[in-house]
Formats: structure tokens, sequence, C-alpha cells
């Protein structure tokens, strides 16, 4: 069998080529594609000032229902947990021993009545015999003085059957406020003492309801200062309007006022309290409930909407944000936060308006990396009483704006447009 061999050049010629050919092939793949990020770009909102204090709920007034006669309970006429009225009977004590000691007041008071006619017509006649001289004017003082002392007997047993009058009320126990009534303390056939001030029950109303918050005495004169200057109203239809985030996390659905600071320090904490007022016509309010209230202090017309998802925190609480420049490259910005309104953090500084800022792919950004920048999809905000998770603290206390929906849907709206130029 004959073997042809192929001549070495012929190889060498198809090997360089086959080279060739894979050069090209490399040098034609294409560049690897850019990193796409949804960004939002900023604009100054108007933002609510809001200091967020915790607080508990205290009733608008509280009633302690007491005997105050001695008696046995004869029955109970509530329901307990019921709304009763100012004057309605909620027990009824024995008033068997009243009706008698009324009687006895009675009947005293008419003879001592029957002895003042008496001394009067006494009088009356020793007045024409002295003056005849037919008795001496010892005799006639003698008859003034017993007159005094009747009339004094009549007075006194007038405010005897007031007192017994009075103390037969009592044994009609009415409630002396209108509000809801609590549990009953006695049950009938309880023996009650007006002298141990037995406690019977407890009214509360509860339409309106306090708010009593506690802050630290810096913060407490911060806000007097602001009320004195008047730019933080307590009365009248520009009061600081105060709002409760409940302890299941949503947001009251009533607005509060503020009434009043405490004027004394509370010497262990160094706090003092600030009194607000809530409607609260559907009982939702419960007096001992822990709340957060906050209160608008003013308006910040320089401050920044951020989504949450696009602030980072390092280990010492330094909050910072993703920035894509105008050569569309990652530039990491320190900024400040007051709070949060919304899914959004509250900037104080760091930013300008029109920065971009990435909320979407920060995980895939690097800091110098050259990105492609998109209008970012948020998920639209919570609804109205919806849970809220906004309890971030600012300067030692929290600071979380009220709703303000619309500052935060114009400051995202606006980053649409700039957003879809920056990708183009």
């Amino acid at each position: 069998m004959r073997v042809e061999r192929v001549p070495f050049r012929l190889i060498s010629v198809a090997t360089a080529a086959i080279a060739l050919a894979a050069c090209g092939q490399k040098q034609s793949a294409p560049p690897p594609q850019t990193t796409e990020v949804g960004i939002v770009t900023v604009q100054p909102a108007s933002v609510p000032v809001v200091s967020e204090l915790p607080g508990r709920t205290s009733a608008y007034l509280v009633a302690q229902v007491r005997a105050r006669v001695d008696g046995i309970v004869l029955r109970r006429e509530f329901t307990e947990g019921a709304i009763v009225k100012a004057g309605q009977r909620l027990y009824k004590i024995d008033p068997a021993p009243y009706i008698a000691a009324l009687n006895n007041a009675k009947a005293a008071l008419a003879k001592a009545q029957a002895n003042l006619v008496t001394q009067n017509a006494l009088v009356a006649r020793y007045k024409v015999l002295v003056q005849a001289n037919a008795v001496s004017k010892q005799d006639y003082d003698n008859a003034v003085s017993a007159q005094g002392q009747a009339a004094a007997d009549v007075a006194a047993g007038k405010a005897s059957v007031d007192t017994a009058q009075i103390n037969l009320g009592y044994t009609d126990v009415i409630s002396p406020v209108t509000g809801q009534v609590g549990i009953s303390q006695v049950t009938p056939g309880a023996y009650v003492q007006a002298s141990a001030a037995t406690l019977m029950s407890t009214v509360q109303q509860l339409d309106p309801m306090y708010v009593d918050v506690t802050q630290s005495s810096l913060e407490g004169l911060k806000l007097r200062r602001e009320i004195q200057e008047g730019r933080l109203k307590t009365n009248g239809p520009n009061a600081a309007k105060v709002s409760l985030v409940l302890e299941d996390g949503r947001t009251y659905a009533e607005k509060g006022k503020l009434q009043f600071t405490d004027v004394t320090v509370d010497q262990t904490t160094g706090s003092v309290t600030v009194r607000a007022i809530f409607p609260n016509p559907d009982r939702v309010l419960l007096p001992g409930m822990f709340v957060r209230a906050r209160i608008e202090e003013g308006i910040n017309n320089s401050a920044f909407l951020v989504p949450q998802v696009g602030v980072q925190h390092d280990q010492k609480g330094q909050a910072s944000v993703l920035v894509v420049n105008k050569d569309d490259k990652v530039v990491p910005t320190p900024i400040t936060t007051a709070g949060t309104q919304g899914q959004d953090w509250v900037v104080q500084s760091g930013l300008n308006a029109g920065d971009r800022v990435i909320v979407q792919g920060t995980e895939k950004a690097r800091p110098g990396d050259q990105v492609k920048p998109v209008a970012a999809q948020l998920p639209p905000p919570p609804k109205p009483g919806a849970p809220s998770a906004d309890m971030a603290t600012a300067s030692g206390y929290a600071n979380a704006a009220a709703p303000a929906s619309g500052a935060a849907s114009g400051a995202k709206g606006a980053s649409a447009a700039p957003a879809a130029s920056a990708a183009q």
C-alpha cells in the first residue's frame, strides 16, 4: 500500500489559517453588558417635622363610685361595661334606717316649731304687760331669750331633716359622670361603710381620651420655646396636630390636639409629660394603652424622600446611598436622615436636587462601576391604617413624618423622566 506524504509547508499554512480564524472570532466577541440599576431622581419636598414620643392613654374623666352611707346593698342596677348616664342609679342600699331617721328629724322639727309658736305668743303678751308694769323686766327678758332658743331649735330641726334627706338619698348610689362603668366591686347582700369609703365601681368617660407622653427636659424646653414663639399652637384652628401609632403598628384614624406641657420634671427620669387630647367615638382607645404620639412641629421645605430600600447603614449607623453621577458611574454618598415617612427615609443633608439614587440593584452595583440607570418600579405605598414600620429615631428621639403622600409621590414621580433620559 502506498502512502502519500503531505508536504510540511502545506500543513504549516493550514495551521496558520486556523489560528488566524480563531483570533478573528475572539476579536469579534461582543463586550460585556453594563449592569442595569433602578434609580429615583430626588427633588426637594415639603415634609412635616414630627416628634415621635412614647406615651399612655388615660380617661378624660374618672369617677370612683363609693358608698357614702352604711348599709346592706339590696341590688345592682347596671350591666358591667355598659354606658351609664350622669345621675343614673347604680346600686340601692337598704333605705329603712334612713327613712326612720328622716321621720324622727321631721318630728323633732315639728316639736321645735310648736315650741316657737308658744314662745312667740308669750313674748307678745309679756311685751304689753311689762309696759303696764304687770310683770318684771327680767321675766320679759327671759321670755325673749326662750323665744330665741326656740327659733334656733327650729333651724337645727330643719338642718336635721335636710341631713336625713341627704343620707336617704345616698342610699341611691348614682353615677357622677356619663361614661363606661367598670367591674362591680360589691354584690347584693354586701355591707358597705361610709367610714371605709368602700369602692363599689368606677365610671370612666372614654370620649375624648387623654394621651400623656414623656420627653426629655431638653426636648421639653425646645417644645415650650416653640409654643411661646408661636411656631407651635396649642389651641384654636392652628393648634398642633397629633397622631397616634397603636401597639399593633397601625395609625389611629382620629387626629388629636396638643393641650399642655407639665411644669414639673421627673427627678428620676429627667423627663416631662406632654398631654394631648383625642376623639374616641368608637372606643378604640382604652385607658392604659401604650402608644406612640407624633407631634407635628413644623414643615421642612428642603428635605428629600428616598425609598428605604436604597439606604444602607454601616456598623456605626452611618447612612449612605449609591448615587449615579453624570458619567453613569456609581458614587457612594453619606447622608443624614431624620426619621421616616411611609416607605421613605427623610434625608436632611448629603443629597442635591436631581441626584439619581440607586434603589434597585444595589447588590450588583460597586463604587466606580459604570451602570445603566433606568426608572425604578417601586411598589405602591401601603393603604392608610396599615401597620407602620417607621419607628426610627434621630437626635435622641424619634422624628417621623406624618403621612404626606402627595409630597412623596411628587418626589418619586419626578424621577421617571430624568431616569429615562439618563438611560438613553
